[in-house]
């Protein structure tokens, strides 16, 4: 008899998919109607129901904030029907609101499971983040490298121009001077607006997307995220926590982080074997979005494994009344 308290990725993969298409699912009617928060209790409420029917152990370690804050997937909640094995979840059940809201390219629904201790505590702030796609020597590129300079060492390493990279960023005010050097450099930007969970996946596939690499900063928890998907489809990511005041680094502490200054890699974000599924919302260039028909809703979901690097995707018909 096998021993119910061991991490069985095979056997937990496609409850996962269920979670996250669960929360897809249930922001179908809300998709370009300009309520944000009400899309996003959708997903939370739909990802929690579905989580609580798994035979897990499971807290969140990466959720909607903390307990004051969020109401339902707090940091720290329990999660499951508390029989089966310990492991932490990272999640975020509506990755682009805005996106979700305005009916915008590349929302997701998005969920990594692993063993108990397997993820990074990483507190609501933000991170310095790079990522580029598998098949590079670790260290090609570096957060202590300018913009500039890692466009030339990825081009350099791709046997390319610099002309033919394309590097994704949000679209923020703090990125301007970023984007201008990299702009010098003759390469191609792709600016979202939200999304840089998936911004990051498209590193993984850039044959398919376009994206060669993502830098920039955005939130830590994120970044764990992020770096849930490289495990599975292979890729690097740097991520360095940013803080803004005093607060913040309490909030670090509360977490266990010590070191400010640490640059961690994927595997230091994820230390252990993942499973992370995502589902996409509205139509995006990693997954179709939610298609409503009469008499039924069709989803289209991700799902990996990190321990067999297995992708796989999955069509979901569910009929609705």
């Amino acid at each position: 008899m096998s021993d119910k308290t061991e991490f069985s990725d095979r056997m937990l993969s496609l409850g996962l998919a269920r979670v996250s298409e669960a929360a897809a699912i249930a922001c179908a009617k809300l998709i370009g109607r300009g309520d944000e928060k009400a899309a996003d209790q959708a997903a939370v409420d739909a990802m929690r129901r579905e989580l609580n029917k798994l035979d897990i152990k499971g807290v969140v370690v990466i959720g909607e904030g903390e307990r004051d804050e969020a109401p339902m997937l707090y940091i720290g909640e329990e999660v499951g029907t508390g029989t089966g094995p310990a492991v932490d979840i990272a999640l975020d059940p509506l990755e682009g609101t805005t996106l979700t809201a305005k009916d915008m390219p590349n929302a997701l629904a998005v969920i990594a499971m692993g063993p108990r201790g397997s993820m990074l505590h990483a507190p609501d702030v933000y991170m310095d983040k790079l990522a580029i796609g598998p098949g590079h020597r670790r260290g090609v590129v570096t957060l202590d490298m300018s913009p500039s300079a890692r466009v030339s060492a990825l081009a350099s390493a791709k046997g390319c121009s610099t002309t033919d990279i394309t590097v994704c960023v949000l679209d923020r005010p703090r990125h301007e001077e970023m984007i201008r050097e990299l702009r010098q450099t003759g390469a191609a930007i792709r600016l979202i607006t939200d999304g840089d969970v998936a911004g990051v996946m498209h590193c993984a596939e850039p044959a398919k997307t376009g994206i060669d690499m993502y830098m920039g900063s955005g939130g830590a928890p994120e970044g764990v995220l992020a770096a849930a998907a490289l495990k599975c489809m292979g890729g690097q990511i740097f991520g360095k926590l940013l803080f803004r005041n005093e607060d913040e680094k309490a909030r670090a502490r509360k977490a266990g982080i010590t070191n400010f200054d640490r640059v961690y890699t994927r595997d230091d974000l994820v230390t252990g074997d993942v499973i992370f599924a995502a589902t996409g919302v509205t139509d995006g260039s990693l997954l179709p979005g939610i298609r409503r028909e009469v008499g039924f809703v069709t989803a289209e979901t991700v799902l990996m494994r990190s321990k067999t690097g297995s992708v796989r995707h999955m069509s979901y018909r569910h009929p609705v009344g």
